[in-house]
C-alpha cells in the first residue's frame, strides 16, 4: 500500500461488493477519508479506532450508492468534518442510497477538476459518470494513485443500471481515464489494480464486445433485456440475473441514442435494430 494511504474494509461482503466496501484514509495526522461505507456502527467504530489521535479534515464520497455513502453523515458528525461529493444530481436522476435513507446530498459540492488538500497531500476530483451520474474518482496528485470507486474495479465489471446509470457516459469515462497517467488504481471493492491502463483497456473492449453481441441479438429477434440475458449470460446465477438485465438495458439505451436501435411501442422496454 502507498505510504500515504490506509484501508479499512467494511463487513458488507456480497455478490455486488466483493469482500466489502473499502474506506480509504489519505494522509497522516490530518487526513481525508474516502467512502465511509454503509451505515454500520461496527464499521464506524473501526474507522474511529484507526483514526485515534488524528484529525479528519475532509470526508469524500465517490458516489451516492448506499454501500459507499450511507455512513457518511454519521461518521462526519463523529469527527466534526464536512462531507464532499459531486453534488445535487438532476431531480429525475437523484441517487437513492437505499431503503430507509434519503438521497445522498453532500455538505459541499465538488466540481470536476476541483482540488482539496491537507498536509502533504492533494486530491483532485474527476467526474466519471456512468455507474452513477454523480460518480467521482479522486487522483492523489504527484503520487500516481487514483481512487477509482466503482468506476474501475479489479474483481468485477461495474453495474450500469438506468436511469441513473448511463452506458454511453460510462464508456466515455473509461476513455477519459485512458488519457491519464496514474500507475495504480485503488477501487471501492476488491484488490488494487497495478496495471490500470491495460485493465481499463480490457474493460472498454469488453463493453464494446458486449454492445456488438447485444446488437446481434436484436437483429436475431430478441427484443428485450429479459430475452437477451439468457443468450449472453448462459447459466448465470439467479441473484445476478437482474443486474445483468439492467446492464443489457443500459446497452440498449446507448444503441438507441447512437441511432442503431429504436424503441418499440408497448408496456415492456423492447427495441429493434435499425438497418
Amino acid at each position: 500500500m502507498h505510504r500515504l494511504v490506509r484501508r479499512i474494509v467494511a463487513r458488507n461482503p456480497g455478490p455486488m461488493t466483493c469482500h466489502g466496501t473499502s474506506t480509504w484514509i489519505v494522509g497522516e495526522r490530518h487526513v481525508a477519508v474516502i467512502d465511509p461505507g454503509p451505515d454500520d456502527p461496527a464499521h464506524r467504530r473501526a474507522l474511529l479506532a484507526a483514526l485515534a489521535g488524528e484529525v479528519v479534515t475532509h470526508v469524500l464520497v465517490t458516489h451516492g450508492h448506499h454501500d459507499h455513502s450511507a455512513g457518511a453523515a454519521g461518521f462526519a458528525a463523529a469527527v466534526g468534518a464536512a462531507v464532499y461529493g459531486f453534488g445535487r444530481p438532476e431531480a429525475a436522476r437523484t441517487v437513492s442510497v437505499g431503503a430507509g435513507h434519503p438521497p445522498f446530498l453532500p455538505d459541499q459540492s465538488l466540481a470536476d477538476g476541483e482540488a482539496i488538500a491537507g498536509p502533504g497531500w492533494t486530491l483532485t476530483a474527476i467526474h466519471t459518470p456512468g455507474h452513477a451520474s454523480d460518480h467521482l474518482c479522486f487522483a492523489l496528485d504527484g503520487e500516481g494513485v487514483l481512487f477509482s470507486g466503482d468506476h474501475v474495479m479489479g474483481w468485477s465489471t461495474s453495474m450500469v443500471s438506468p436511469p441513473d446509470g448511463d452506458m454511453g457516459a460510462y464508456i466515455a469515462s473509461l476513455r477519459r481515464l485512458l488519457g491519464r497517467s496514474e500507475t495504480v488504481y485503488l477501487p471501492g471493492h476488491g484488490p488494487a489494480i497495478n496495471d490500470p491502463r491495460g485493465h481499463t483497456e480490457a474493460l472498454l473492449a469488453h463493453r464494446l464486445a458486449r454492445e456488438a453481441a447485444i446488437l446481434a441479438a436484436l437483429r436475431a429477434g430478441n427484443a428485450s433485456a429479459a430475452a437477451i440475458v439468457p443468450t449472453l449470460y448462459p447459466g448465470l446465477a439467479e441473484p445476478l440475473v437482474r443486474a445483468a438485465a439492467r446492464s443489457v438495458l443500459a446497452h440498449l439505451l446507448k444503441l438507441e441514442a447512437d441511432g442503431v436501435a429504436e424503441r418499440l411501442q408497448g408496456p415492456e422496454e423492447a427495441f429493434r435494430a435499425v438497418n
